[in-house]
């Protein structure tokens, strides 16, 4: 299992090794088959003088490596969001807020990660530049069997696949309906997804400005919990409550359809994992969440509010976008100002039920995604694979999106075994429970990670 930045920090802090070394072992991993179109663009030298700096040892991230997806602002390059419609776009005047904190800690920006074009889809595939495999960096190897590929999930597909193979300790990213979340669950890594508000958008290309969330993948929890407070400039509080305290809600409407058998039996494992940890694990139906489909039934945020932000470009560069992307936003183009103001108010209605149907629980417990990593060659770009592509699309944002419709938080930890695929444990809540999610998620990671 490769070493996790918090275990790192405090190696170098005891003398052992430095940044520099650790830089030069992230570049030689960045550069290895391993991260085959993980990056579209690289930052070497920068890294190199930022892990040198005299000061980096005392800074929080302690000079080591992070990464960048290609969707927030670094000072002096362009960004271009996974798509060539920017790539003439002028280059950026300073940085986006969350790579200005990186870099205040003490990062080593190692380079920018691929992604989904415009960040609109949970596959991860992009056509303009190769798309990553997945990599299982719970038990550093290939995921799938005789070296097939698999799909990274997305949109934050380099990041994650940046963050698995060792190249980086964070890889920063964005959530919209998944795109933290999917990727690390694909991944065997952390996502957390943190209430959208806590970490502004500032320097980040939108999505949807009502769900777009910027933040991190990690290899463990306690990473998770660093690279938030950075990002948030804020301190998470912990707790030193045992599993028995915790009160955790299973919801069965619509998460626990059709899950593939692989996902059920480690899923089902981890549930009892914690109940005879002495956690309270009770199923609560929340009807609820059966009610997302009629209401997203126009478009959803995604669609109208990126049409809103492409329209223009679309006029001037339709043929040069992705065409599944494409598809997606132009969905929106007919809706109306009344159909998009009466999705607020009953989001609104949504959330208030949503959230006293999980009252007096401490997270609610879901299989992050209901499918292991397809196949890339099954989703591949071209129109004869477009049927499947939006079939597992609409699979791997099933569970993630209605964390991003409640406008909540969750995080994404491994909870397969060696030998099996990837599969993600995703705990959730409402807005502002990001502290419980994170104290739930330390035991549960910790109680597994003893398997």
């Amino acid at each position: 299992m490769i070493a996790d930045l918090t275990s790192t920090r405090e190696r170098l802090k005891n003398g052992l090794g430095s940044a520099a070394q650790e830089i030069e072992t992230c570049i030689a991993t960045a550069q290895s088959p391993a991260c085959e179109h993980a990056f579209v663009r690289t930052m070497f030298d920068s890294a190199r003088h930022t892990a040198a700096d005299p000061r980096a040892p005392h800074l929080p991230l302690a000079g080591l490596s992070v990464s960048i997806k290609d969707l927030f602002d670094i000072n002096g390059q362009t960004t271009t969001a996974g798509s060539v419609v920017l790539a003439d776009a002028p280059p950026a005047a300073q940085d986006s807020l969350a790579v200005a904190r990186l870099r205040a800690a003490g990062a080593s920006l190692l380079g920018r990660t691929q992604m989904v074009e415009f960040a609109f889809s949970g596959v991860g595939t992009n056509p303009h530049h190769g798309t990553p495999a997945a990599w299982d960096g719970r038990y550093d190897m290939r995921v799938g069997s005789g070296g097939a590929a698999r799909i990274p999930g997305g949109s934050s597909s380099g990041a994650a696949v940046s963050v698995a193979t060792g190249a980086a300790f964070i890889g920063l990213g964005s959530d919209t309906g998944g795109s933290i979340r999917i990727p690390a669950a694909l991944n065997g890594i952390v996502g957390f997804k943190s209430t959208a508000r806590l970490v502004p958008t500032t320097g980040a290309v939108p999505l949807s400005s009502t769900l777009d969330t910027v933040c991190a993948l990690t290899r463990t929890v306690r990473d998770a919990v660093l690279a938030h407070e950075i990002l948030a400039a804020r301190r998470v509080t912990r707790s030193p409550a045992p599993l028995s305290v915790y009160r955790f809600a299973v919801p069965q409407t619509s998460l626990l359809d059709n899950l593939e058998p692989a996902v059920a039996n480690a899923f089902e494992r981890t549930l009892k994992a914690l109940s005879q940890a002495g956690a309270r694990i009770e199923t609560v139906e929340l009807k609820a969440l059966g009610e997302l489909g009629a209401m997203q039934s126009k478009g959803g945020f995604s669609a109208i509010e990126s049409y809103a932000w492409h329209r223009k470009l679309l006029e001037r560069h339709a043929e040069r976008y992705d065409p599944r992307v494409r598809a997606r936003i132009a969905n929106a183009a007919s809706m109306l100002a009344c159909d998009y103001l009466e999705l607020m108010r009953t989001r609104a209605d949504w959330i208030s039920r949503v959230e006293q149907a999980l009252q007096g629980f401490d997270a609610a417990l879901s299989p992050c995604v209901p499918i292991a990593a397809p196949l890339l060659a099954d989703v591949a770009p071209g129109p004869e694979r477009d049927a499947e592509f939006f079939r597992i699309n609409g699979l791997l944002l099933r569970n993630t999106s209605v964390v991003n419709m409640l406008d909540g938080c969750a995080i994404s930890i491994p909870c397969h075994e060696s030998g099996e695929r990837p599969v993600g444990l995703m705990l959730w809540h409402g807005a502002m429970r990001d502290d419980s999610v994170l104290a739930s998620a330390l035991l549960a990671e910790e109680l597994l990670s003893r398997r």
